[in-house]
């Protein structure tokens, strides 16, 4: 291939509120820059693609309704998907995120294609690693589709060397981290957008999916603790399975005209912005990139020291780490932070700096770039 030649390239992702998908959605934005084309794959549009850009094109995945069939075959209609855009725009690539069933789906498709052999980039994002991929009914096909790709690569160095160690791998993957735009996720003025937390006079923030691994109700205790010393009020955003009970416990505890469970949000910068400390008490993050969407807004984090978190986090310098369910030190971290402006503001630059030097769209992006041309030289 041309070295400079511009490359059409499909990116297959979940559409949902997940890492995953905004990291996928983000990555095909700003490579339409770069000059690439990008056409993306999923049965409904990536929340982050809300707005035309030229050189992205989506294509929805659909599958017929046959009485054959009790369960949708949607691994069968990507493949089929993949085949026909892949034909009829000469696709040079698919980078698929997450492995099942997205990366199988995209070495079907490659197998399929006669005139011209797809290459196929899997990046791995973590449960599809931790939780579906050494699941014994999926773990033979998920080694399979990680060693059939043509690349791949993980987002931080620790789920690397877990899926080297998970599925015995001979060569090791590409350790691309995520990444933040940095000229997006911007310092703020505190509470300017949210006018909820105008009678408060400091805000906490949580986001995720609400799963169990992400122990949304150690949210709420520590919250429980923080706000008997200060004027605080939580904000809740995401949605999942663990909602009622972190509802619950905020109902059972008098604290809960004090909690906002806000449901899931499409813009989280102004919520970032307006929030004072993100609180992060995963069992298990393969990268946090809430934390560091956080970090660039200059919004110290308190997490769990788990996973790729202290990739991102540097303890007593961008924010602080704790051992997961210690509530008790992950509130007094809270109050350290709150109670002390100035350590507040440190934390804060130390945290957009970070994200700027190491972790900024236009450090990160090209390193994509750089992998699709050597598998394709």
């Amino acid at each position: 291939m041309k070295k400079n030649r511009p490359l059409k390239i499909g990116i297959v992702c979940y559409p949902t509120y997940g890492g995953s998908g905004v990291v996928a959605a983000e990555l095909g934005k700003h490579l339409i820059k770069m000059g690439h084309e990008i056409h993306f794959f999923s049965y409904s549009l990536p929340i982050r693609l809300n707005s035309y850009e030229n050189k992205i094109f989506f294509h929805e995945v659909t599958w017929i309704d046959y009485p054959l069939f009790e369960q949708s075959p949607y691994s069968l209609a990507l493949s089929a998907k993949l085949v026909e855009v892949s034909t009829y725009y000469k696709l040079d690539l698919i980078h698929v995120h997450y492995a099942l069933p997205h990366s199988i789906s995209a070495i079907l498709a490659r197998d399929m294609v006669k005139k011209k052999k797809l290459k196929i980039v899997t990046t791995l994002h973590g449960t599809d690693v931790t939780l579906v991929g050494i699941d014994e009914s999926f773990y033979p096909i998920t080694k399979y589709g990680i060693e059939q790709s043509d690349a791949v690569t993980c987002v931080s160095k620790f789920l690397a060397d877990l899926t080297i160690e998970k599925f015995f791998l001979r060569k090791k993957p590409h350790v691309i981290p995520n990444f933040v735009d940095t000229n997006e996720f911007v310092p703020g003025k505190r509470r300017h957008h949210c006018p909820i937390l105008a009678d408060s006079r400091y805000n906490i923030i949580h986001i995720s999916n609400f799963r169990p691994i992400k122990r949304v109700v150690d949210v709420i205790k520590a919250f429980e603790i923080i706000q008997k010393d200060i004027d605080a009020c939580l904000l809740m955003v995401g949605d999942g399975s663990e909602r009622s009970q972190a509802e619950r416990y905020a109902l059972d505890h008098n604290i809960l005209s004090k909690v906002h469970f806000l449901g899931k949000q499409i813009n989280i910068i102004e919520l970032l912005q307006s929030s004072d400390i993100l609180l992060l008490p995963s069992e298990l993050e393969s990268f946090g990139l809430v934390a560091l969407e956080a970090m660039s807004c200059e919004t110290p984090v308190v997490s769990t020291n788990v996973g790729g978190l202290p990739e991102v986090i540097v303890h007593d310098e961008t924010g602080y780490l704790t051992k997961v369910g210690d509530i008790k030190n992950m509130a007094e971290y809270c109050l350290k932070i709150l109670t002390n402006p100035s350590l507040k503001t440190t934390l804060g630059k130390n945290a957009r700096l970070r994200a700027q030097n190491l972790f900024d769209t236009n450090k990160v992006v090209p390193l994509y770039e750089q992998l699709y041309k050597q598998i394709l030289s």
